[in-house]
């Protein structure tokens, strides 16, 4: 039997601002939840949190710095962990955000006994790549499992949906505005993308039956090349775009000469090597233990690109 719903628990989650944490807000409110704190150093994200969910108590904060924030984990009774660099041009952004920040962050944990933890970690971690993102993110693992916490951890593949600056969203929008559309080679490199609410669904599963010590590898249940991806977001948004292929080396020269002028390239060589390594991730069945059907794949591409009161909400890398 599943324990009670409780719409008064604090919820604590660290993160709030980024891709998951605006959908998780989106998910948890629409369940009830009423207690929720949205901690986060991204101002302009934050602001867009707290006019989209007046309700949400938010903290701005850099959770690689001691601050007043740690005050806000009291009472709580449980942490989501989101907070994570995912793409950046320097190591040290990946060891700051991912791995200090966190040790700050286990620290406000047992400093206020922290009852549950719910720490979202990444598929990368079983993946064959050896970029900054993977690397810290297996040490980030590696801390909350040694923590001493009662914990689960989350570990997803490729995401999209609502408020993407990166990733898929930022395809759509480039698409939209451009004749040609470069893809790397043949395109026929296997993704298995999952769908931002679907995975916020299975993780409040989690807040509320709070399994210790579990670790879920949650997949996207289409298995669907790259190139078939770009197809679907054209078809869904009805774009005229030319989808070009070009060779794998010119597709990796273009994305470095970007790097060079743009602080936070929205992809990388790194992430082109990922792409192309050939990973096949198994998860979990997420109806079978977490009660969540996965969303056809051209019907949550169609909500997330779409949608016309979120999918206009784009956040800033």
């Amino acid at each position: 039997m599943s324990p009670a719903f409780d719409p008064n628990a604090r919820i604590v989650i660290t993160g709030a601002a980024g891709l998951v944490g605006q959908n998780l807000v989106v998910e948890l409110e629409a369940q009830g939840y009423r207690r929720i704190v949205a901690i986060d150093k991204h101002r302009h994200n934050l602001d867009i949190l707290r006019e989209l969910h007046p309700a949400v108590t938010t903290v701005e904060a850099d959770l690689a710095e001691p601050g007043d924030w740690q005050a806000a984990f009291a009472d709580a009774d449980v942490v989501v962990q989101l907070h994570a660099q995912i793409t950046g041009k320097f190591p040290g952004e990946f060891e700051r955000n991912n791995l200090v920040a966190t040790r700050r962050v286990l620290e406000a944990c047992h400093a206020h006994a922290l009852p549950y933890l719910v720490h979202i970690s990444s598929s990368v971690v079983n993946s064959a790549a050896q970029d900054s993102y993977t690397l810290t993110k297996r040490a980030q693992e590696a801390l909350v499992a040694e923590s001493g916490l009662r914990h689960c951890v989350l570990r997803q593949t490729l995401m999209f949906g609502w408020f993407d600056p990166k990733h898929l969203g930022w395809l759509s929008r480039f698409m939209a505005k451009t004749p040609i559309f470069p893809i790397p080679g043949d395109g026929r490199y296997m993704r298995q993308p999952l769908y931002e609410r679907d995975f916020c669904r299975c993780l409040a599963w989690c807040l509320q039956n709070k399994p210790d010590g579990a670790v879920y590898d949650i997949v996207g249940d289409t298995r669907i090349d790259y190139i078939d991806i770009i197809r679907a977001i054209k078809r869904v948004k009805n774009l005229h775009t030319l989808i070009v292929r070009i060779p794998v080396s010119l597709f990796a020269f273009l994305l470095r000469g970007y790097a060079l002028f743009s602080r936070k390239p929205p992809f990388t060589a790194d992430q082109l090597k990922a792409l192309a390594a050939g990973d096949d991730f198994t998860g979990v069945d997420t109806s079978a233990v977490f009660g969540v059907l996965q969303t056809p794949f051209e019907q949550a591409i169609r909500e997330s690109y779409c949608d016309p009161r979120y999918s206009p909400v784009v956040l800033k890398r």
